[in-house]
């Protein structure tokens, strides 16, 4: 594809979504009510789920990274014993594995910890949620009583 034809094709679909205007929302229902809720949902088992994805995928990248650094160290110690020039390379090679390795595994860390935490933070929220509901809702038996009498 040339340049040319990419410009007209990005300047052709900017015309197509200039001249209306979406909102991503789902339509009022009928007869009023209570406005529609979103569709975004937290859910503690998902949550738990991904965060042990992380957890395992942590041990597992760990234990084939560390098994590929070490073949691959010990090869390049043996391709400089035999004078290759080649072992210096795969030295390099095994050197920047083990950085993105480390990389990884703190990205993984990282999506653990953080659902980890996420879970506690939502489980106090919910808690704390349901302690002002329930104040309320005596306030509301509290203002029965007194209009009732």
């Amino acid at each position: 594809m040339a340049w040319d034809e990419w410009e007209q094709l990005k300047s052709e679909a900017a015309e197509k979504h200039s001249a209306r205007m979406q909102l991503n929302q789902v339509p009022p229902e009928a007869g009023g009510g209570p406005p529609p809720q979103g569709d975004l949902k937290v859910n503690q088992q998902d949550l738990a789920a991904i965060g042990n994805s992380a957890y395992k995928l942590y041990g597992d990248l760990e234990k084939a990274g560390d098994h590929a650094r070490a073949s691959t160290q010990k090869a390049a110690g043996t391709l400089k014993t035999e004078t290759f020039a080649l072992g210096g390379a795969l030295d390099h090679v095994a050197s920047r594995w083990i950085d993105q390795v480390r990389s990884l595994l703190d990205a993984c860390a990282h999506i653990s910890n953080h659902l980890d935490y996420t879970k506690g933070a939502h489980a106090g929220d919910e808690a704390y949620i349901g302690t002002v509901i329930s104040n309320i809702d005596s306030l509301d038996k509290g203002f029965d009583e007194r209009a009732g009498s």
